[in-house]
């Protein structure tokens, strides 16, 4: 972290000398300027966190430069120093825009309180600023790629939840499904969407610092500890926390999330005073927690307490429909992302995409079509452009291309009795939706006939 800039404005040279011997030893990069003007400059070039200003300087006064500070940074924090005025001239500082005022003569633990204090204030917006960044734009269930059915469910049940109390949801999946996705989409359909969304990777932290960001900590609760720390329950006030793989937590954090879930109140590392918490806790993982139950290492308690309102995301593969749409939108954001211009996917790479398995799920996918359109040189999208143990393992099955197909003739034999030529095109069209997975777009390719023909004969044929 950053050492705090304080800057001093007092004509006062014992002052300033002070300033810069004590909070040197501290840290601090201290700045002095001995009138208005030249702490004006000082602050345009070093913009400091603090500023320290006396009113009587020469040149231009303490109360009339507040305002041109604030102009240049409103979130500098000033500290109004006055020996002689009386409380109305110390309100008027504040009214101008100091954060706070001290009288002269002090005492240098009294600075070390007030610069401590901005401190914690300057670090508790800047984790808040933070938070508020990486939720980036707001995510909803109407930017969810999607064609299957399954899919539209999953959905249409996480949008009731979003809208109710629950404070608990439980998220199930794979890895690459979407949970994190779906715990945005939750939470900016809520009615808490206006307060901060808090991802927590419980497998990417140390179990010591797991707790330590979660709950926080009180200044001294450790060796590192020197400062109050709030964890995410207290920054995330009025919001959401999602806990991505809940199930690689240790059994005394799962004791402290379970007292969490049950009395809404967390304690400090080191405090010994509850705090009141307000949020909803989004848990997800990939894991079989029923299965950690019976291996003890996962408390069954918690998870019944999670499992309030439970959500299971389906694999890609068993969702296949979700396929086309998912390779149409990244075609088209790698294009823009890489100032490209591949328009088209070839049948062949569709095919082989819809009938690889996706073991990744959309991460994969993402990953796969990020790949092809950076290394694809030509407007279509070839099968050269694919990662060689998906285009590999699909060559073996799919010798030929549908180029390659042209002037096939497809032979069968005809009974004496005669065939039905509509049960014949019934089958045919059956077979190539249960090939392309259901997918309407792909499957007239296959037949070689327009969407439009194929809708039509799904109708005829009650398909």
């Amino acid at each position: 972290m950053k050492p705090l800039k304080v800057l001093v404005i007092d004509d006062e040279k014992l002052i300033c000398w002070s300033f810069e011997k004590k909070l040197g030893a501290k840290g601090y990069l201290t700045y002095t300027a001995g009138s208005g003007e030249e702490g004006l400059d000082i602050f345009e070039e070093q913009y400091p966190d603090i500023v320290f200003l006396d009113n009587h300087l020469p040149g231009i006064q303490g109360l009339e430069l507040i305002p041109k500070l604030k102009s240049i940074n409103e979130d500098t924090n000033i500290i109004f120093m006055t020996a002689y005025e009386s409380v109305d001239v110390a309100v008027e500082a504040m009214k101008k825009g100091a954060s706070e005022y001290i009288r002269k003569p002090f005492s240098f633990d009294e600075i070390y309180v007030m610069i401590n204090n901005i401190s914690e204030k300057i670090n508790f917006k800047n984790e808040l600023l933070l938070l508020r960044r990486q939720q980036k734009e707001e995510f909803t269930f109407d930017n969810i790629i999607h064609d299957s059915v399954v899919t539209k469910q999953i959905i249409q049940i996480s949008k009731k939840i979003a809208k109710t109390d629950a404070t608990t949801i439980l998220l199930l999946g794979e890895s690459g499904t979407g949970k994190d996705i779906f715990s945005r989409a939750i939470h900016n359909e809520s009615n808490r969407k206006s307060r901060p969304f808090v991802t927590v990777n419980c497998s990417s932290l140390p179990d010591t610092l797991l707790e330590s960001e979660l709950f926080g900590h009180e200044k001294g609760a450790f060796t590192d500890a020197k400062a109050l720390k709030k964890g995410f329950f207290e920054i995330a006030e009025g919001g959401t926390v999602f806990l991505d793989e809940i199930g690689e937590i240790n059994h005394t954090t799962q004791v402290k999330l379970l007292g969490v879930l049950e009395n809404r109140v967390i304690r400090r590392l080191g405090g010994t005073k509850d705090i009141p918490v307000n949020v909803r806790i989004i848990a997800a993982t990939n894991k079989n927690l029923k299965e950690s139950i019976e291996r003890k290492t996962f408390r069954e308690d918690l998870y019944y307490r999670l499992q309030v309102f439970q959500i299971e995301i389906p694999p890609l593969r068993e969702r296949r429909e979700d396929i086309p749409p998912l390779l149409n939108y990244y075609l088209s954001f790698f294009n823009k992302s890489f100032l490209k211009n591949v328009t088209a996917i070839d049948p062949y790479v569709e095919k082989i995409l819809m009938q690889y398995n996706w073991p990744g799920n959309v991460r994969e996918l993402r990953n796969v079509m990020e790949r092809a359109v950076i290394l694809e040189t030509s407007d279509t999208l070839q099968v050269s452009s694919l990662p060689a143990e998906i285009a590999g393992i699909y060559d073996k099955k799919i010798s030929k291309s549908p180029n390659q197909l042209k002037g096939t003739s497809y032979l069968f034999d005809i009974p004496d009795e005669g065939i039905s030529f509509e049960e014949l095109e019934k089958e045919a069209i059956q077979k190539a939706l249960v090939k392309a997975g259901y997918n309407q777009t792909l499957a007239s390719k296959l037949l070689r006939i327009s969407r439009d023909t194929l809708r039509y004969k799904k109708k005829k044929y009650k398909l």
